[in-house]
């Protein structure tokens, strides 16, 4: 009699302990020699522990009330009752198998007598699966009248149907391993290392065997190769940086580099042969980052996978083959090169149920975080706290920004990265890129419009401001004044099929030969590759701003004798809410101090050198005493200094790191444009569902998941993201009901009692029609009577 481990596809317990193995000689002949540098035990032993695991991690299964459970299912599948007969029981299969597993073990026969080893195996077993169940005597006594009366008279079918390679207890099977796995192994053990790679290796190796995905693809592709071939190609030189980043492969890399320096291919050229993840604050510039890397015309390297939240529609979207099977290589972390927002991969600081899987796989692997200095302080403290966690297990990290705030440097070196492993490089260009002018003045003055509008006529004028509802005030101004100029408007506000094409509008615009405004907020300071010629800004914090500067005379080929950079100091919106008001105001007196100590100068230059300067000032542990960035930041280390082992699931890891405080909404006049169609159909879907599930029609649902998966998608490119703040204060918002309740499957969407302004409109581009938005997106002034 078969013991069966899975039941679509079909598998036995032999077969699917027999999968694990064979990824586990893959993971071996790929990153084998990696992950031996970290372990503190012999290698040979190390891989035998691991496969000891495998073998024993799902024997639970051989439990009475879990075979009957998925003979039922099987049965179900067959449309039949009596193809797997039933076993009598008097048990429930209430408890996991995971729990049961470790029964039949044998530590002294298995030549396991450490102490500490055998509670590193028995958590890796008793754990491979997270449940919330507590281990205590109530537990122990259930699992003991298991043991008795059912797991103990499984031996003789374990020897026959199983074959084990390993010795198996045969008698005086109880529950003491138990004692084992009570107290969960944390950072504060000697063998914590070991029990990370092991615990998240065996995570890694049953989830590819379940789900039939190679644990590790494209080894033998370096992208080292291909960024160099891709040098030869397009005849260029390696910079400094680069040669910088290619002597120290070997070594972490903290690199403080000018806009234009090459950043990315240093990345790439450090990575080189090895496994990485390369993470970047915003969706949109890591999907812009995926392309340049993919494409032919680019560095033409197909091995790479994008891990984010759209990930999967993006790549559909954009007409990249097998994107199913990518996303799903991309979601297991097998991927040779992957591009990720880091909530994907940086919750495991906060030591979730499971993290052990992400953090076993950064150990032997690289990561570039770019852009340090445009999160948050309490994500920047997180990603501190996961980078001495990288440093500590001995995986390798590059941290890329073009001005690294001090008290970062600080923290690490308090921490103890900052050793001989790491090295930092500055590359700091000393063009002329940037002539400022600050001006206590107000953007929205008639005059300041008025010239805005004249520089618009022969130039490219981006005008940045700190919120939405600002943005958009301007946006009305200077249409008042000039309804004929070519002026758009892009901020967070519009809902994402809007968004993504205004994104593709500005890039366009920015390579083009026309000439006008785009208005936009702090959404294009790290997410959009673009170039104008004069940028008019809202005074917000120095490392925002110079993001900002960043977008005007990118390349530095510009002329700089007259001003091009306009910062208005007088207006603050934003600031006490999305800036430090503090932090803002001294940023202000900083620009005055430069600008006082330049008075004779023929123009006010900006270069890298003052910016870095600046930023090393404003933002050390001295200058922002008492301040609440600062506050923010040393609390969310002290929460992830003191958080234990497996306190929080994978979601409330999630949600923390994403600062998650919003509504999924769509606009009522989208809302009603889609509702008998999109809304209505996903409707009917779920009857279908329903139907499909009775009748055990399991054929029938494969196919209605995919299809209800796919509208979703269509119907979450009608949304857009408000803050909750917002939509309480004004109550705008309603539930999706059809008939007498919620729309299954939409209940984390709303309908936003809002005014929408945007029109779709074609115009002949370079490369055919191109859709360009026109229109304000959501208007939460102008609420819309929740009678009508």
């Amino acid at each position: 009699m078969d013991i069966i481990a899975k039941t679509k596809p079909y598998e036995t317990l032999r077969e699917h302990t027999d999968e694990l193995r064979k990824e586990l000689e893959m993971l071996k002949a790929t990153y084998g020699e990696k992950i031996e540098a970290l372990i503190s035990i012999d290698k040979n032993e190390f891989w035998r522990l691991l496969d000891i695991i495998i073998e024993f991690h799902d024997l639970g299964k051989v439990y009475t009330a879990f075979q009957n459970k998925l003979k039922c299912v099987l049965n179900e599948m067959l449309n039949t009752q009596n193809k797997y007969t039933l076993e009598n029981t008097q048990f429930l299969n209430d408890i996991g198998h995971n729990y049961m597993s470790p029964a039949f073990m044998n530590f002294k026969k298995l030549n396991i007598t450490n102490k500490e080893i055998k509670r590193i195996v028995i958590q890796a077993i008793i754990y491979h699966h997270e449940r919330d169940l507590i281990i205590d005597e109530d537990l122990g006594k259930r699992l003991d009248k298991i043991i008795e009366i059912d797991l103990s008279n499984k031996v003789d079918l374990i020897q026959n149907d199983f074959n084990p390679k390993y010795y198996i207890r045969q008698k005086k099977l109880n529950s003491g391993y138990l004692q084992y796995a009570k107290k969960r192994i944390d950072s504060g053990d000697k063998n914590y290392n070991l029990y990370i790679l092991i615990k998240g290796l065996t995570h890694r190796l049953d989830h590819s065997a379940s789900g039939h995905e190679e644990i590790e693809v494209n080894s033998d592709k370096n992208i080292g190769l291909y960024t160099e071939n891709y040098f030869k190609i397009k005849e260029y030189q390696k910079k400094e940086a680069q040669e910088f980043a290619i002597k120290n492969r070997e070594k972490n890399i903290i690199l403080v580099a000018s806009t234009g320096m090459g950043k990315t291919e240093t990345a790439l050229f450090w990575i080189d042969k090895d496994k990485a993840f390369f993470t970047l604050p915003l969706r949109v510039s890591i999907n812009a980052l995926y392309d340049r890397v993919s494409k032919s015309d680019e560095i033409n390297y197909n091995y790479a996978g994008l891990l984010h939240s759209t990930s999967a529609d993006y790549l559909k979207d954009n007409g990249y083959t097998d994107f199913e099977k990518s996303s799903n290589l991309s979601r297991q972390l097998s991927q040779k090169l992957t591009f990720s927002t880091i909530d994907q991969i940086f919750k495991f600081p906060f030591k979730y149920k499971g993290y052990e899987k992400e953090y076993a796989t950064l150990a032997y692997s690289k990561v570039v975080i770019d852009e340090i200095q445009a999160y948050s302080p309490e994500i920047a403290a997180t990603l501190i706290k996961g980078i001495e966690m990288i440093h500590n297990i001995g995986g390798k990290f590059m941290i890329m920004t073009a001005t690294m705030p001090t008290l970062y440097l600080e923290e690490m070196k308090r921490r103890g990265i900052l050793d001989e492993t790491t090295v930092m490089g500055e590359f700091i260009s000393d063009g002329e890129r940037h002539n400022i002018k600050i001006l206590d003045e107000s953007l929205y003055d008639k005059n300041n419009i008025e010239k805005i509008i004249e520089q618009s006529k022969n130039k490219k004028v981006l005008i940045i401001l700190n919120t939405v509802a600002s943005s958009i005030e301007m946006y009305s101004k200077i249409q008042e004044h000039n309804e004929n100029i070519n002026i758009n408007l892009l901020h967070s506000m519009f809902i994402q099929e809007h968004r993504s094409i205004l994104e593709q509008n500005i890039k366009d615009f920015a390579k083009s030969k026309q000439n006008g405004i785009w208005i936009t907020t702090q959404l294009v300071e790290a997410s959009l590759d673009i170039d104008f010629d004069v940028l008019h800004t809202e005074i917000s914090t120095l490392d925002s701003l110079f993001q900002r500067l960043g977008r005007c005379n990118r390349a530095g080929k510009k002329t700089t004798d007259n001003t091009n950079v306009f910062i208005y100091t007088k207006d603050k919106n934003g600031v006490g809410t999305i800036y430090d008001e503090e932090i803002v105001d001294r940023s202000i007196q900083y620009l005055n101090e430069f600008c006082n100590a330049k008075l004779n100068s023929e123009k006010l230059i900006l270069n890298e050198k003052d910016k870095m300067d600046m930023i090393s000032e404003l933002y050390n542990r001295k200058n922002l005493k008492e301040s609440e960035f600062l506050s923010k930041f040393d609390k969310t280390l002290k929460l992830l200094d003191g958080i234990e082992a497996s306190e929080l699931t994978k979601q409330q890891a999630q949600k923390m790191l994403r600062e998650i405080d919003s509504y999924t909404v769509i606009p009522r006049n989208i809302y009603d444009s889609i509702r008998d169609t999109l809304i209505e159909d996903f409707y009917q879907l779920n009857n279908e569902f329903s139907k499909a599930y009775d009748e055990k029609n399991y054929d029938l649902i494969d196919k209605l998941k995919v299809e209800k998966r796919d509208l979703k998608n269509r119907i979450l490119k009608k949304t857009v993201t408000i803050p909750q703040y917002k939509a309480n204060k004004n109550s705008i918002i309603r539930e999706i009901i059809i008939g007498n309740g919620l729309v299954r499957g939409l209940e984390d969407i709303y309908v936003l009692e809002c005014e929408y302004d945007a029109t779709l409109e074609e115009e002949q581009g370079k490369h055919g029609i191109q859709s360009i938005i026109k229109g304000q997106g959501v208007l939460l002034n102008k609420e819309l009577n929740q009678f009508m």
